[in-house]
């Protein structure tokens, strides 16, 4: 086996341990005010016992109407950051480098959790607890509510929930902020000619479809210090007829680099259900080559399962790559990936199970 994979990574002033981390993936397990858990507590600490070189907390809200769902992490009041406090030291000190992604949901919000009788495609209406949502135009997603369209008003006040996410994130102890840019979400909507049909200066060509999401990424290095590093999650392409193409998001991630962004992490697809799903082992990370000519460092998630997936993948085609589902089956899954001697590589209190 390949030891790139297990390699450390630098990214400003911070050095990841290693290359396979932690991805995302929404618990709607937040408490009532929105703020992390014992469930965060045990289920990230247990991934960072696992071996991951960097755990990136599930995408949080950067305002209450930018959340997917009221069960939804936020990072706007001090009691969410207090308690994001104590689930990032948490991860720091049992070895991994806490990150957190922030989301902004744009249309993609106010439905139910996905166990829930109102799952992800039902919407929740304000007068159940639920809000308006807004997005570039009023363009529902799916079954959910029409959105408003977005006014100058409306993008200032969402530019300043973003940088005081970003100075809470630092304030809660993250040393790495994401960007959900993709999967349907308002940055991806902006871009996508699909979900922005405005024929104002955020609107038509892709330079001006661009202009809010490069404010976005501008608001978020405002408020995040200049020694930590910033992701973008970003769709390669829409995968639809008529929407972003591969072309068009590496014009987008040159962009994002001048804009202060450190590294690309691929996605693709899902801005609406019909989109056609990519289901074949790191088919996000085999767009990392041509997004690499961008000349940014490039990350993926996407099927990452098997022990051989993580030498297929790194260097060859990403820099790291980001495992989801098969860390919600097995938190220690990169231990057992990795193959080395459980006396050096496990943690020194499960020893004795060897």
């Amino acid at each position: 086996m390949s030891d790139m994979a297990w390699s450390p990574l630098r990214l400003r002033d911070i050095t990841l341990p290693n290359r396979v981390w932690l991805s995302p993936m929404c618990q709607y397990s937040a408490d009532p005010e929105g703020a992390p858990t014992d469930w965060h507590v045990a289920h990230y600490g247990s991934r960072a016992a696992g071996g991951v070189g960097m755990v990136m907390v599930e995408c949080t809200g950067v305002a209450p109407d930018m959340r997917t769902t009221t069960r939804d992490l936020g990072i706007y009041t001090p009691e969410q950051v207090a308690g994001h406090r104590r689930l990032a030291s948490a991860i720091a000190s049992i070895g991994s480098v806490p990150a957190i992604q922030l989301g902004v949901a744009g249309r993609k919000t106010s439905h139910g959790v996905p166990w829930g009788n109102a799952g992800s495609r039902q919407t929740v209406p304000p007068g159940e607890g639920g809000w308006q949502p807004l997005a570039p135009s009023a363009l529902p997603f799916a079954g959910l509510a029409v959105p408003a369209e977005m006014t100058t008003r409306d993008g200032s006040r969402i530019l300043e929930d973003m940088v005081l996410a970003a100075r809470n994130a630092d304030r809660a102890g993250y040393q790495v902020l994401e960007l959900h840019g993709a999967n349907g979400y308002l940055f991806h909507e902006f871009l996508s000619p699909l979900a922005n049909q405005r024929s104002d200066e955020w609107g038509g060509s892709l330079d001006r479809r661009m202009r809010f999401p490069l404010e976005m990424v501008r608001a978020l290095r405002t408020g995040w210090p200049e020694d930590k590093p910033l992701l973008v999650r970003l769709p390669a392409e829409d995968l639809l007829t008529d929407g972003l193409t591969t072309d068009d998001m590496i014009t987008v991630a040159a962009r994002l680099g001048a804009e202060g962004v450190d590294m690309l992490d691929l996605s693709s697809g899902a801005l609406v259900p019909e989109a056609r799903r990519l289901t074949e082992p790191l088919h996000n990370a085999h767009y990392g080559p041509a997004f690499r000519a961008a000349g940014l460092p490039v990350a993926a998630s996407g099927a990452v399962s098997e022990p051989h997936h993580l030498d297929e993948a790194v260097p060859n085609l990403v820099d790291a790559v980001l495992v989801g589902r098969a860390m919600l089956r097995d938190p220690y899954w990169p231990l057992r990936a990795r193959g080395a001697d459980p006396f050096e590589s496990w943690p020194k209190q499960y020893h004795r199970a060897f």
